[in-house]
């Protein structure tokens, strides 16, 4: 239907700069700006003042009003379009493997190796003792063998791209019997049973939701079993009346029954939690040691190093899972590959590990360093001296976050702010789009950053951000 427009907007639109006049005033201004960035902004600005006027919400009173209007939308559409899109944000949530936050940060030894592997060539698929092609593999197999004690490995893009590899090579074609109790979904609509069909594989489900015994299992074989299947619950637990098979029972009746057995641990450790404190966490040496066939698990999460999906267990086995097509989609880059052979390295010196790597030690750090960062962005923020600006401290809980230890645990000191005159919603806005963005959440209609997970060095600029914020947006 043609919308019919009143004499003043058909008038108004005639005031309208062409994209030649507005391309021909950034032509000094924007003197960097690639001339598709422009034009395409200069466009959507006169646009967006054309559907402002059409609707009746803008109104420009003279055509030099409209041609500033429409500069003043393309310098924020330019500066959008020139600006990464893929940023350093302030993670304020007291998530600390915040899926979308980037997960875990990485270490130093494993930046450094990214930044080295990156900037020129290297030995990716060169074997430097025999001068012929090589495999990118090799590079952090030994690693992974002398931490976890498994016989070989392979490491693919992520942990889901492991298990759909490992279950297409092992078991395509046959029963593979899991737990229900097993059957999980995690983030992004994840499930083993969606998985495990894809790969081909049928799956035979083992006692109930709550228990499944030994009997439910051994129940479940049959001539077409191709594999016994155990999964970490990761992101939720059954509590109350329950049982379970352990993984070293499971790995036991495969072994006298002649079926491969394969575990995967979703956020895969290296070290034992319970030790220092936390809620026991199964280990990828616990689950190898166990007698576990294949083991599959994250590369990020709570190991602290690159996304990718890391395949240890028998040679035998692994190296049918290296032969697969599949394996090639899946494969990692070389950035990968030195980020994850950094943050190894730290694992062969148990005695700084837990300082080294950034999860680890974020997981780790002592309520008291907590509330010393507290207390000064407190201070700073109270050094604004903005009437308009409350500041309180509360206690709270952290996360360990990525679908890993649901039911941990750790105490947390937060701060909590309010700018009168502005609701907690926008403030909440503004501060994800400030530069760089702080990720918060409001609670109680205040916006509350977590300490736990906010770097010393990131302190001034959550003041930075308040101080712009109201400066800019008014509450003075």
């Amino acid at each position: 239907m043609k919308l019919e427009l009143s004499e003043k907007q058909q008038a108004l639109l005639k005031k309208l700069p062409g994209v030649d006049r507005i391309l021909e005033r950034t032509r000094v201004e924007f003197a960097d700006v690639p001339r598709g960035v422009l034009l395409k902004s200069a466009r959507e600005a006169i646009d967006e003042l054309r559907a402002g006027i059409m609707s009746g919400e803008d109104v420009v009173e003279s055509a030099d009003a409209a041609e500033s209007t429409v500069m003043d939308r393309l310098r924020l559409k330019t500066a959008e379009a020139m600006s990464p899109k893929l940023m350093r944000v302030v993670n304020a949530t007291g998530v600390v493997v915040h899926t979308n936050l980037g997960r875990s940060i990485l270490c130093r030894e494993a930046i450094e190796h990214v930044v080295s592997a990156a900037s020129g060539y290297s030995n990716l698929e060169f074997d430097l003792d025999t001068g012929r092609r090589g495999e990118r593999y090799d590079v952090v197999e030994d690693l992974l063998c002398e931490i976890t004690g498994a016989e070989s490995a392979l490491v693919v893009n992520n942990n889901a791209g492991a298990v759909l590899l490992s279950l297409d090579t092992l078991a395509s074609g046959k029963e593979v019997i899991v737990s229900r109790g097993e059957l999980v979904e995690i983030g992004g609509s994840f499930r083993i049973p969606d998985v495990m069909a894809k790969s081909g594989c049928i799956l035979k489900e083992a006692g109930t939701t709550n228990r499944t015994h030994m009997k439910d299992y051994e129940a479940a074989l049959g001539p077409e079993t191709g594999l016994l299947l155990k999964v970490h619950q990761s992101n939720f637990a059954v509590v109350g009346f329950t049982c379970e098979v352990s993984t070293a029972n499971l790995a036991a009746l495969g072994a006298r029954v002649g079926v491969p057995v394969m575990e995967d641990l979703g956020s895969g450790v290296f070290v034992d939690l319970a030790f220092c404190g936390l809620y026991w966490e199964p280990t990828v040496q616990d689950s190898v040691s166990a007698g576990v066939d294949i083991v599959t698990f994250s590369g990020d999460k709570l190991l602290g190093g690159p996304q990718g999906g890391i395949i240890v267990g028998k040679r035998k086995y692994v190296e049918r899972i290296k032969r697969n097509p599949l394996t090639r989609a899946l494969r990692i880059d070389k950035m990968t590959l030195a980020a994850l052979e950094g943050t190894l390295r730290c694992y062969r010196s148990p005695d700084t590990v837990m300082e080294k790597i950034p999860t680890l030690a974020m997981i780790m750090q002592p309520l008291f360093l907590i509330r010393d960062k507290a207390d000064n962005l407190t201070k700073g923020l109270r050094s604004l001296n903005h009437e308009t600006l409350s500041i309180s401290q509360r206690d709270g809980v952290s996360r360990v976050g990525g679908g890993a230890m649901p039911l941990q645990d750790l105490p947390t000191r937060c701060v909590a702010v309010v700018v009168r005159n502005m609701s907690v919603n926008k403030l909440e806005r503004l501060m994800r789009h400030n530069s760089p963005p702080i990720i918060g959440r409001i609670e109680d209609e205040e916006f509350v950053m977590d300490l736990r997970t906010v770097r010393r060095a990131e302190i001034p600029a959550i003041g930075g951000a308040i101080d712009h914020i109201i400066r800019t947006e008014g509450g003075l």
